[in-house]
């Protein structure tokens, strides 16, 4: 797996974790390429914002000092819960096509499971209905998936939250992590 460059910040305490002993200030973040989730440490002085993009590659670091390590999903805070969703719903915004392809290329994982099935919401049902509307012609984008679809639960969700599961680590099999 190819090294993050870049993290947004998802949350920042100044005091470091509320139950824990050491008062050393720690982000929560997620790496822009892999979504990684990690825990990183800010250099003396230097104030995180959420939402906040910092270079956390090789070389001079201007505001991380080090990476902690990854973040478990159990020290998630209510806060990066939430920029979480936020920043899901912007790469699923701004990387539409890469989700598109997912809906015209994906193929069976066995002979009882399809990819489509993994999709929160989606069963044997939907899955055939997709398979036969993408026979007839692929889609363009998910607004045209929904609409040629019947009954099918937002696609947009669906990849959200299947995304968060993916990057928290609850997930078997992977659609769309490395």
């Amino acid at each position: 797996m190819e090294k993050e460059e870049n993290a947004i910040i998802l949350d920042y305490l100044p005091y470091g974790y509320p139950l824990e002993q050491k008062m050393m200030p720690i982000a929560q973040a997620i790496g822009v390429k892999n979504f990684v989730m990690l825990q990183l440490i800010p250099r003396r002085g230097v104030k995180l914002t959420v939402g906040e993009r910092v270079y956390i590659g090789d070389g001079k670091r201007e505001k991380i000092y080090y990476i902690l390590g990854r973040l478990p999903e159990n020290k998630l805070t209510e806060t990066a819960k939430e920029q979480l969703g936020e920043f899901i719903g912007k790469e699923i915004a701004s990387n539409e096509k890469k989700f598109i392809d997912f809906f015209n290329t994906a193929e069976a994982i066995n002979t009882r499971l399809h990819q489509f099935e993994l999709l929160p919401g989606f069963g044997k049902k939907h899955t055939n209905a997709i398979l036969n509307e993408r026979n007839k012609k692929l889609f363009d984008d998910l607004d045209n998936l929904k609409k040629r679809v019947p009954n099918l639960p937002d696609p947009r969700k669906a990849i959200e939250k299947r995304l968060i599961e993916e990057i928290t680590g609850k997930e078997k099999y992977f659609l769309f992590i490395r």
